[in-house]
């Protein structure tokens, strides 16, 4: 197994006191991670109505989950505080931000950073969308759409126009040229779907899915790289990466606790239908429910939310985390990149199951980390 290019980055929730942002950056990259990701939320994935310290310890030490900093001055401070790191949007999406917008602050970061931004970008999630006032609507060919005006603006710095179903430009600049020179921030398709996994295959420099078995994976990259051929791209223009939430402890008994507490179960609630359907239940906020797209945690109350984790067991926890001790999480890891992983990006959330173990978590972490990076 050839793991010389592999590329092991790491997704974190930033949030106050914003002192925690830069110590945390300067240590990811002393502790040599390739990348660090920030997430793209106004809302944040755990809901209000269980955030108590009796359902969650970590209530005692942060008093709203949805306490998030914006996504893009944290990148700038990121890029100001490092030095060698890629530093990438985990993901962002347009119907917040307009494709001119974003193809400027994306670019700005370029070079606060000296070259070191990629642009995750993906459909986008409605609790960041609907609550606030914006229609959700055609999201695959929204995005398209945009892909194709950051991509124009980011290759001229003379005018220019676009006739298109959601956004027209007439007579638009953006004179702020790439970095370095003629070789603009790469861009990461946050794609799922057959859909998006197409159309990663037609404008995507990479490919980062969130949480994807090892089957989805090997069936969604050779797709991708079915459409890529077809056509006319070299496969290896486009970097399989894949992003990962880990659950784990030294411990595998403690491990399994972790995996049975409310915040890892609530994660699941963004978990596909077919998901739970492959084991063996509907999902658990309903038939229909699509998970990731459509889960908004301030839309529930703490019984109906109680409830579906009541529904949701061991085994699926298992099936859907990164989990274990470390060699647990090395030896799954191997099966990612023999399938063609080139760029894992690891979130470890075991401190959001468990404030207490926020530390030795981060250790774990790092032995996977200094595995690969022969350590």
């Amino acid at each position: 197994m050839d793991i010389s290019n592999l590329k092991i980055g790491i997704t974190d929730l930033y949030i106050p006191p914003f002192e925690n942002t830069i110590r945390m950056t300067k240590a990811y990259e002393k502790d040599g991670f390739d990348s660090l990701w920030v997430p793209d939320h106004i809302m944040w994935w755990y809901p209000d109505a269980i955030w108590t310290p009796d359902i969650v310890n970590v209530a005692s030490f942060l008093k709203n989950p949805h306490d998030v900093f914006n996504v893009f001055p944290v990148m700038a401070i990121i890029a100001h505080n490092t030095k060698n790191v890629s530093i990438g949007t985990g993901v962002t999406e347009t119907f917040r931000h307009h494709p001119a917008l974003l193809a400027h602050l994306i670019i700005t970061l370029d070079h606060i950073s000296k070259g070191r931004i990629i642009l995750g970008i993906g459909l986008g999630e409605r609790e960041n969308i609907t609550p606030y006032g914006i229609k959700w609507e055609k999201p695959v060919s929204r995005l398209e759409e945009s892909i194709k005006i950051i991509r124009l603006l980011w290759k001229n710095d003379k005018k220019v126009s676009f006739e298109g179903n959601f956004w027209k430009l007439d007579d638009a600049v953006l004179s702020l040229t790439p970095y370095r020179k003629k070789k603009a921030p790469p861009i990461w398709v946050g794609a799922h779907g057959p859909k998006m996994l197409e159309l990663t295959a037609k404008l995507g420099d990479g490919w980062l899915p969130f949480n994807l078995s090892l089957e989805k994976y090997k069936e969604s990259l050779e797709n991708i790289q079915t459409h890529a051929k077809s056509k006319g791209r070299n496969i290896n223009e486009i970097t399989p990466g894949i992003m990962l939430s880990v659950i784990t402890d030294e411990n595998k008994d403690e491990c399994d606790k972790l995996l049975e507490t409310p915040l890892s179960k609530n994660e699941l609630l963004t978990a596909s239908r077919d998901f739970f359907q492959s084991h063996g239940i509907s999902h658990p906020l309903g038939d229909d429910f699509n998970g990731l797209v459509d889960y908004i945690p301030t839309k529930y109350d703490k019984e109906t939310l109680l409830r579906a984790y009541d529904k949701i067991s061991l085994k699926m926890c298992k099936d859907y985390y990164l989990n274990g001790t470390p060699d647990d999480i090395i030896e799954k890891l191997e099966k990612y990149i023999k399938l063609g992983a080139k760029h894992i990006v690891l979130g470890d959330i075991t401190s959001a199951c468990d404030i207490h173990k926020s530390q030795s978590s981060y250790f774990c972490v790092k032995k996977v980390l200094d595995y690969f990076k022969g350590i």
